[in-house]
């Protein structure tokens, strides 16, 4: 049997922690390191009883950890991950995957040049409920799909934006928040052709926005729309409808996705699929709705499995930094629609 593989973290922050909660659970893997230059830093890691460093540079030549979670600030993401490539160490990056697709395309090709792998922390991928609706949708359960309709509105309270930065450009929802939808309907319904969107700061009047509606044209042909607004008292979102996190009070019954085809409809969190009994009836006949069954696990958890299996060569990432970029550039195609009226196109990123 393999020892546990020796796993350092950098960043200490919020999801550094969560992190911490999940792998001290794992036979598989250990944490060895901590790195943060943050003051309550040193503190955690004597907490956590592991050697800690300010400098994560330092830490990867001293602790020579089997490889690293990165959870850093945002802007930091890209350099991190080049120094722990150069080091010869596997990465578990967070999201987003960088702030630039200038500096992800470099990302990309150092992973291809080093033969290091990288996991992007896209985790809502390995939640069994999305698992599966992966499967029926990509099954063909719904025959041709036809429209996506994904819903992110909710109230954040007026104490988060005390933190500075969450009012600054950059931190507004499409890089914070709806970049997850993204990324889950990019994995569920495949790559958008083009997009056109409005977005806007009218309630909160900080420097990124606060709302925003986009429209999703498909590869597939089909058509998507994601409405979003971090400032309504609404209960459609996948933080408050999945349970995925238990910091968010549940609203079980209400949907944040709804996806439509020729044959059949599904809505998530719930996996309840909806159909005719015979092909070909119409809406003077009733549809039939059944619960698709799933086990449920915690995402982070079996993330972090998944990487330990990716840190050791047995599997290809789940999310690549080329596929992650992919999201990254769907929210820049965003942006540049917002900004200039027109329907844009997602660079293309090879790899």
């Amino acid at each position: 049997m393999d020892s546990p593989l020796r796993i350092a973290l950098i960043g200490a922050g919020n999801m550094g922690q969560q992190h911490y909660q999940h792998l001290k659970t794992l036979t598989e893997a250990r944490l060895c390191a901590v790195a943060d230059p943050g003051p309550q830093a040193a503190g955690i890691a004597a907490q956590w009883e592991v050697p800690y460093y300010s400098d994560y540079r330092q830490m990867l030549e001293q602790a020579r950890p089997d490889a690293v979670i990165v959870a850093n600030p945002n802007n930091l993401h890209v350099s991190t991950a080049l120094d722990c490539l150069a080091a010869g160490v596997p990465v578990l990056l967070e999201k987003p995957v960088g702030v630039h697709l200038d500096e992800v395309r470099e990302l990309v090709a150092a992973v291809k040049s080093s033969g290091v792998p990288v996991l992007v922390g896209h985790h809502r991928r390995h939640n069994p409920l999305i698992v599966r609706a992966h499967e029926l949708v990509r099954g063909g359960a719904l025959g041709r799909l036809t429209t996506v309709t994904a819903l992110w509105q909710l109230q954040k309270p007026d104490s988060y934006f005390e933190i500075p930065w969450r009012r600054e450009p950059g931190a507004g929802m499409l890089l914070t928040n709806l970049i997850h939808d993204l990324d889950l309907l990019r994995h569920l319904c495949g790559e958008v052709r083009q997009v056109q969107a409005v977005t806007s700061n009218a309630v909160r009047g900080f420097a990124n926005e606060d709302c925003a509606a986009v429209l999703l044209q498909f590869a597939n042909g089909a058509l998507g729309s994601l409405t979003g607004s971090n400032a309504v008292a609404a209960p459609w979102s996948w933080e408050l409808d999945s349970g995925e996190n238990p910091v968010y009070p549940r609203q079980a019954d209400q949907p944040c996705y709804l996806l439509a085809g020729t044959d059949g409809a599904l809505s998530i969190p719930q996996l309840k699929r909806w159909q005719y009994a015979k092909a070909g009836a119409g809406w003077h006949q009733p549809l039939l709705a059944v619960e698709e069954p799933f086990t449920a696990a915690e995402a982070l958890r079996l993330q972090l499995q998944h990487f330990v299996k990716v840190a050791r060569r047995e599997v290809e990432p789940l999310v690549s930094v080329a596929d992650a970029a992919r999201t990254l550039a769907l929210i820049e195609a965003i942006r540049e629609a917002a900004a200039t009226g027109r329907a844009c196109a997602p660079a293309l990123i090879e790899g």
